[in-house]
């Protein structure tokens, strides 16, 4: 007999159109009448996933959570999926997803025992899924995934073997009429399948008051007994997922797709940035933090704060949910969201800074005269940079003289210059200095910094010429348009790499709909920032002694040369400024934006001379994306580039993830202004039309762009480490040591260029440490972990990699031995 297994749940938003109060207020009620009818009907499943509702339950109701575990136990509630939550699907990194796989775990393990792992994967609600997802979840133990979105795409049926990076793959099936049901007319619901699909062998449908809670009623479970009685064409069971998919595979052969399931609701990729970057932020600064921790526990005998660390964890986790991260929430939820991630990021602000002083034992005091800057590399590989430092002089200087700060390593001296810093205090005391240098591995690096008495600060050494402000070094030539602001161009080892007016602002067309349901593109630009006159840019600018140029030299030393520009549209302004390094290819932007336009998105246009052709690439979940090259939106991580055969240019970012690309232009989306929680409904307003409504993303909003090209394999090995490196930023402090305690050794060390380490902690259970390494060009490589003295000193371990293969790693502080072990630390 055909068989239809009904899929009982009860999709419960912790935030959406309500704070996160009312979410589990939700949840209590809900799972108690899901537990009330467990216990009532015979052969009834409850089926329910996120451990941060089981943690609501736990803390606000504990005798109801007791009455679950004793359901779990006896099979009659279903622990689905077990993640910690439903997060977006495309913006998260790799490390993030695993992470909220093994927060889920890690949580259903401890409450409810062993046995209780699922092997299926659901994320019923999120807006698309990465293809870098497959190879997480085989590596965590998953062999099938449930999802609802995209909507309208196109696959070859609706179960189908979903194929991965690195050869992996999961059997897929995508919910058939919506992962709810309407009070009461749940039979309906199952009854319309059985009539669309009575040739179909066997079948899923879900069913339950969803999206505010609610799940199983008594009246669909009697009206779903009165059909399991009266239908004989099928048996129609109340089910699980892992049931569901083991005779899945039993009576069909299931055809194969490979890529993203992307894209829906582009507008999300862009909607309320502030949570974008912050989570991006939140990301890099615990990856970050976990390896000095690690480093200090290892090297410096620090104890590590697992404890401190799970609560930082937990906000970036959060944030993460499908309408946090995408910005489909209410306004009150993204400055609930905004103080949860702020959350996190001080917490891990005061344990980097005690992973660093521990780090910093050993470091001899300072001589007379001298100012210590210590920077300490996270990564175990070399990194280099140009690298930022604020101190104070020892004592104020009110003589009309300057004292100029000259960095040294080891007595020689490196590129450095002064440059303005943050306090306004016009005198000789507060100094920035920067300076280029290279960074040996996982080790504290000490700089000197002494001072030269200049009757004034140096004035910058380049300037306009014939409207044209022309740098050029031995790696690079640039060109700014005095008159236009914009880069004219920006060559390479003697190839120019983009089309005159780059790096434009441009205002597009758009509407109040934070999903953008009704498109795939933004493509209608309505028209570009131009430069401010000097009238307009110096009152802009606050300054009230003299007419300033809109193009301006602000900084030029050894390290760098440093450009302002200032534009304008309408009631909105621009502060765009250009970084321009004395050493190598890469150029830094830094866009500050004051965005008063309603209904209207801000895109930041590179017209490159790759070929109209060109392939266009993303950084994704452990893996690229092939990105579409039409000029349709496209979601990407930490960079995206356009690749064509031998040439590639790459554009890292700090925290935006939309993107398009058409006929060599990158063009990316800075931001969104529409409505908080407005979509389209029947032919209805989109918003009411009788009062001002709040707009998203209105005022100041800051972005940081890294522009660099070249040889496209040179370009493709490097560019992840670079975005690693500006992502998980070196820790620069200016500090005297006291001279005691002993050096840090260097852990371990990476033998390649390329291969990356995006883990390194404490493991969950046992005083090992978990390193996790990824192959990021999707070419097999070798690379070795050479041991520092945390293990034995010189040893080197080889690793083979396949092409974008993930691999969890264990260190034996005691043995001082390597071993693989599984995603989740089993």
């Amino acid at each position: 007999m055909k068989k239809l297994h009904l899929l009982s749940n009860a999709h419960l938003d912790p935030v959406w159109q309500w704070q996160w109060e009312e979410g589990a207020a939700a949840a209590v009620s809900t799972f108690r009448a899901a537990a009330d009818f467990c216990e009532q009907f015979e052969g009834y499943v409850f089926n329910h996933n996120e451990a941060i509702l089981y943690q609501w339950i736990e803390e606000y109701e504990p005798e109801l959570f007791e009455r679950i575990r004793k359901l779990v136990a006896s099979g009659k509630w279903h622990i689905m999926g077990g993640w910690y939550l439903q997060p977006d699907c495309n913006m998260p990194s790799g490390e993030s997803m695993v992470r909220q796989i093994l927060a889920g775990r890690t949580y259903f393990r401890e409450k409810f025992g062993e046995g209780h792992d699922p092997t299926t994967a659901i994320n019923f609600d999120p807006f698309g899924h990465s293809q870098g997802l497959v190879q997480i979840l085989n590596l965590a133990g998953f062999d099938s995934y449930i999802f609802m979105r995209p909507d309208e795409m196109t696959l070859p049926a609706q179960d189908f073997i979903w194929k991965g990076f690195n050869g992996s793959s999961v059997m897929a099936h995508k919910v058939w009429g919506g992962y709810n049901s309407q009070l009461g007319k749940s039979v309906d619901k199952i009854v319309r399948w059985m009539d669309e699909n009575g040739d179909a062998p066997i079948g899923l449908v879900l069913w339950g008051v969803g999206n505010h809670g609610g799940g199983p009623s008594r009246v669909d479970l009697n009206l779903i007994a009165e059909l399991q009685g009266a239908r004989e064409d099928f048996e129609i069971v109340h089910s699980t997922p892992e049931t569901y998919f083991a005779e899945l595979a039993q009576v069909k052969d299931l055809p194969a797709f490979e890529g993203d399931l992307n894209p829906r609701f582009v507008g999300c990729y862009t909607s309320q940035i502030r949570i974008k970057q912050k989570h991006r932020k939140l990301e890099n600064e615990l990856y970050m933090t976990e390896k000095m921790l690690s480093m200090a526990a290892l090297e410096a005998g620090l104890s590590y704060p697992y404890d401190d660390l799970q609560a930082a964890l937990q906000d970036l986790l959060t944030s993460e949910f499908h309408d946090i991260l995408p910005g489909s929430s209410v306004q009150s939820v993204e400055e609930t969201s905004l103080r949860g991630l702020d959350h996190g990021l001080e917490i891990l602000s005061k344990l980097k800074a005690r992973a660093f002083f521990a780090l910093a034992a050993g470091q001899p005091a300072a001589e007379q005269g001298e100012y210590p800057i210590l920077v300490y590399n996270p990564h175990p590989y070399p990194v280099r940079g140009v690298w930022e430092c604020e101190f104070m002089l020892e004592d104020q200087n009110w003589n009309e003289e300057y004292s100029m700060p000259i960095v040294f390593k080891d007595g020689v001296r490196v590129p450095s210059q002064p440059e303005k810093e943050d306090s306004n205090l016009n005198l000789d005391w507060r100094k920035k200095v920067v300076f280029e240098a290279e960074l040996p591995p996982m080790s504290m690096n000490r700089f000197e910094c002494r001072m030269e008495l200049l009757a004034k600060k140096p004035s910058p050494a380049l300037t306009a010429d014939q409207g044209k402000f022309v740098f050029q070094t031995n790696d690079l030539h640039v060109v700014i348009n005095a008159l236009t602001g914009l880069i004219d161009e920006y060559a390479v080892d003697g190839k120019n790499r983009i089309a005159p007016g780059a790096c434009v602002p441009l205002v597009v067309n758009d509407n109040g709909d934070p999903w953008r349901m009704d498109v795939n593109a933004f493509r209608d630009v309505l028209g570009r920032f131009q430069l401010m006159p000097p009238g307009q840019g110096t009152d802009f600018s606050g300054v009230d002694k003299g007419l300033l140029p809109s193009v301006r030299v602000i900084e030029d030393g050894e390290a760098r040369t440093v450009i302002e520009t200032l534009f304008f549209y309408r009631d909105s302004h621009i502060v765009q400024t250009y970084k321009l390094p004395k050493q190598g290819s890469e150029i830094e932007i830094h866009v500050r934006v004051f965005w008063n336009e309603k209904d209207k998105l801000l895109k930041w246009s590179i017209p490159t001379t790759i070929g109209d052709h060109a392939a266009y690439r993303g950084q994704t979940m452990f893996g690229v994306a092939e990105l579409p090259n039409d000029g349709h939106e496209a979601v990407a991580q930490k960079w995206v580039a356009a690749v064509d055969g031998h040439s590639a240019f790459t554009v890292i970012n700090d925290g935006v993830y939309g993107s398009d690309f058409k006929d060599g232009e990158i063009r990316m989306t800075l931001l969104r202004s529409p409505a908080y929680c407005a979509h389209p409904i029947l032919d209805r307003p989109l918003v009411v039309q009788d009062r001002f409504l709040p707009r998203m993303d209105q005022g100041e909003r800051q972005f940081t762009f890294w522009l660099n090209a070249g040889n496209k394999k040179e370009r493709l090995e490097a560019v992840d480490r670079e975005a690693l490196a500006h992502g998980e930023k070196p820790f620069v402090l200016s500090f005297f040591p006291s001279g005691l305690g002993e050096l840090p050794g260097c852990p371990f060390e990476l033998e390649d260029e390329v291969v990356q380490l995006t883990t390194f902690k404490r493991e969950e259970r046992g005083d090992g440490y978990i390193l996790r390494l990824f192959e990021p060009t999707g070419q097999a490589r070798e690379t070795a972990i050479i041991l520092g003295r945390s293990g034995r000193s010189g040893k080197s371990i080889p690793v083979s990699l396949s092409g974008f293969e993930v691999k969890t790693l264990r260190l034996d502080p005691i043995e001082g031995t390597i071993s693989e072990v599984a995603l989740l630390e089993q």
